[in-house]
């Protein structure tokens, strides 16, 4: 069962990374793929409870990858940290299938105490490089998390979130579970910062020509006044 997962895992990082040039390379030179090869191992011990084994492994593997994963974090099926260096994953965390995570990505506790206190992703969300999920939140199926926001609160299924603190964008939330890379709500047109920044772009302009509408209107009176003073 172990073996076939680690098969099936290593075909999701040849479906999601076109770099990825054979089964082998993946296995020798993706740190992301090493990192859940080790956790897979370290979980079983921590659920054991061979608690300082579970610790010893994942502190080799973080050595070794760049990625932290807390050997009492739950990872899903057919998990993928592209590049990876500096990832971390927190004891409580919860992470569902086909869960993508990119580089700097931390899930990340808010509590001192030994209670849920890190995140859970469910199925087919992408995480995008630097992004900060923190907190016992909750991230709904399919959701895409922009790069280098800062998620405080619960982010509902198939929805897209930017920005610091991260907000929810777009007028309705996804509707389809398709991968796309860096979290990018539509590969073929841009990401949802750079529409916001049109939206808001778009206003300006708009209130631009208002107010050149303004100044006609006015110059045209002037006009008007300065006329009939010459009548006189």
């Amino acid at each position: 069962m172990w073996f076939n997962n680690l098969r099936e895992e290593i075909s999701c990082i040849r479906d999601r990374d076109p770099a990825a040039r054979s089964s082998l390379e993946v296995v020798f030179c993706y740190p992301g793929f090493q990192a859940l090869a080790m956790h897979r191992l370290a979980n079983a011990a921590w659920r054991r409870e061979w608690f300082f084994t579970g610790r010893f492994i994942s502190a080799i593997a973080r050595n070794l990858t760049g990625i932290e994963i807390h050997p009492g974090a739950r990872i899903g099926r057919r998990f993928f940290v592209d590049h990876g260096m500096g990832v971390v994953i927190g004891e409580t965390a919860e992470v569902g299938d086909d869960v993508t995570l990119y580089q700097g990505v931390t899930l990340g506790g808010t509590s001192l105490q030994a209670v849920k206190r890190h995140p859970t992703l469910h199925n087919n969300v992408i995480v995008g490089a630097g992004a900060q999920i923190l907190g016992p939140i909750t991230i709904g199926a399919g959701a895409r998390i922009g790069a280098n926001a800062v998620v405080v609160n619960p982010v509902p299924a198939g929805a897209t979130a930017v920005g610091i603190p991260a907000r929810i964008v777009g007028e309705q939330p996804r509707r389809d579970s398709a991968f796309c890379a860096y979290g990018v709500a539509d590969p073929a047109g841009p990401d949802p910062v750079g529409r916001s920044m049109q939206a808001l772009a778009d206003q300006v302009e708009s209130l631009n020509q208002r107010l050149r509408d303004l100044e006609s209107s006015a110059a045209a009176g002037r006009s008007t006044v300065e006329q009939r003073e010459s009548a006189k």
